[in-house]
């Protein structure tokens, strides 16, 4: 079993259930796990050569995305910043992402999966929970073949909503519920399990709450508990979507699946915005009472709710409940630096206060909290037991140095670029910033490829058949 012996300056280990600072620091990988955590010193069988010395470095633990959509996420990029009607709260659900859902193709998922796993791994992503529509088999490949670890779903659902008039979201209801598809979700997580060495592993996602029957979040409980696998589901991600369930259930989207009995300790539910008592909503309720009861954890994404100009009442709030808060990154940028910075600062403004939401809190919502969901305490630290991923930060870079707390550096102040080394399950994945399993110029070329010929066919999607331009009118005019 092979052994390597990392030095640095200093290092965010795992102690008595919490990380910790550790300055001058030595951790030890054998094979695919840490098998020692101490300062340099502690460990007097270790000859000067058999070190890797970092030398001027932060090493910590990877980081855990909770909500991603790789297969898609690049696609926003420039499109969905500055658009949204109001009679649709802004979101960029009831229009774009429909048009540009039916302009997509095979091909094109794949190559913005490819990218958004560079994405990933650049900024620290070493775990990721990734929400597709049937890619999952290509999104499997890539990931192995790059090396990131990964929770992969098949997405589904009972209906699809869009606009047909411009006016108001409609949705289209199903006749087969999408159990057929629930199915076939249920044999790709079978078929996936343990792959790549354990780094691959699949869940179920029936997508969201108010396009989903009954009887197909009952089969998903049960599956869920057949297959111990984790479920994602989309929650209060939208205020048309809580104003629909409002109408149709008399309740709350979170009090419905309350009481269907679907809530439990394996729920991600992604987003969870608009709950009761949110300033968009004016509507009493128990909400955040129900997440913490039930044990269902969250996947908060701020940035895509801050770009449209809402965001969550507030972080603290939810961890005041007593709710196991983990952060994601739903669309572009796919970084949890970005995620951790936003996500602090839109609390702290609710708040009114930079001591309710501390960078510690988000920290933990990146490495800590989602591995607990997941049920790896082997996951989101570095201690002895653990997996070895881990990720070297340059400290003598513009945007890391100084570095007095190597936590605030990360949220408040690293960049991808600050990133040099990456290590998965015992593997160098990236060095000197270089993803090692994927060629980055061709990636980057497909990917571009793919997405004019995605943008050019947007229109037949739409209410209107209109084109991209005009859902998403360019910011500069063309020069004449």
């Amino acid at each position: 079993m092979s052994r390597t012996i990392l030095a640095a300056d200093q290092v965010i280990a795992f102690q008595h259930g919490e990380h910790r600072h550790l300055r001058d620091g030595l951790v030890v990988v054998e094979g695919a796990r840490v098998t020692h955590v101490g300062p340099r010193g502690s460990l007097p069988d270790a000859a000067p050569e058999e070190i890797t010395e970092l030398g001027d470095a932060l090493l910590a633990p990877g980081f855990i995305d909770a909500h991603a959509h790789l297969t898609s996420a690049p696609l926003d990029r420039t499109v969905v910043e500055d658009v949204g009607e109001p009679q649709f709260q802004f979101t960029a659900l009831a229009e774009i992402l429909p048009a540009m859902a039916l302009a997509m193709d095979r091909e094109a998922e794949r190559a913005m999966a490819a990218l958004s796993i560079l994405d990933l791994l650049r900024s620290g992503t070493t775990t990721v929970m990734e929400i597709g529509w049937g890619a999952g088999a290509e999104v499997a490949d890539l990931a192995e073949q790059a090396g990131i670890r990964a929770w992969i779903a098949n997405g589904y659902g009972s209906a699809r909503w869009g606009s047909k008039d411009g006016k108001r979201v409609s949705i289209d209801w199903r006749e087969d519920e999408g159990l057929p598809a629930f199915r076939a979700a249920c044999g790709f997580v079978e078929d996936i399990r343990g792959r790549a060495d354990g780094r691959l592993n699949g869940y179920l996602s029936p997508l969201q709450v108010a396009m989903a029957t009954p009887r197909l979040l009952e089969e998903t409980r049960a599956a869920a508990e057949r297959l111990d696998c984790p479920v994602a589901l989309h929650v209060s991600e939208a205020i048309f979507e809580w104003r629909e369930m409002v109408a149709r259930e008399g309740m709350t989207p979170l009090e419905w699946l309350e009481r269907l009995g679907f809530l439990s300790e394996r729920c991600m539910l992604g987003h969870v915005i608009f709950t009761a008592g949110h300033s968009a909503l004016l509507h009493p309720g128990r909400d955040l009472e129900i997440l913490a009861a039930s044990g269902a954890s969250v996947a908060h994404c701020p940035w895509v709710f801050g770009r449209r100009g809402y965001a969550m009442e507030s972080f603290a709030r939810y961890r005041d409940a007593g709710v196991t808060m983990c952060l994601g990154s739903d669309t572009a940028p796919q970084s949890i630096l970005s995620q951790m910075r936003l996500g602090a600062a839109f609390a702290r403004l609710h708040e009114r206060s930079p001591r309710r939401v501390t960078s510690r809190e988000m920290f933990e919502a990146a490495t800590l909290a989602p591995a607990r969901v997941l049920g790896r305490d082997d996951l989101g630290r570095i201690a002895p037991g653990a997996k070895a991923d881990l990720c070297v930060w340059r400290l003598d870079g513009l945007t890391t140095a100084p570095c007095r707390d190597p936590v605030r550096m990360l949220v408040w102040s690293a960049e991808p670029e600050d990133l040099s080394h990456v290590m998965i399950d015992g593997r160098w994945v990236v060095r000197d910033r270089a993803v090692l399993g994927l060629d980055r110029a061709r990636i980057v070329a497909e990917a571009r490829a793919a997405a004019a010929r995605v943008w050019d066919r947007v229109g037949p999607g739409d209410w209107a058949g209109r084109r991209l331009d005009t859902l998403s009118p360019p910011s500069l005019e063309a020069w004449r």
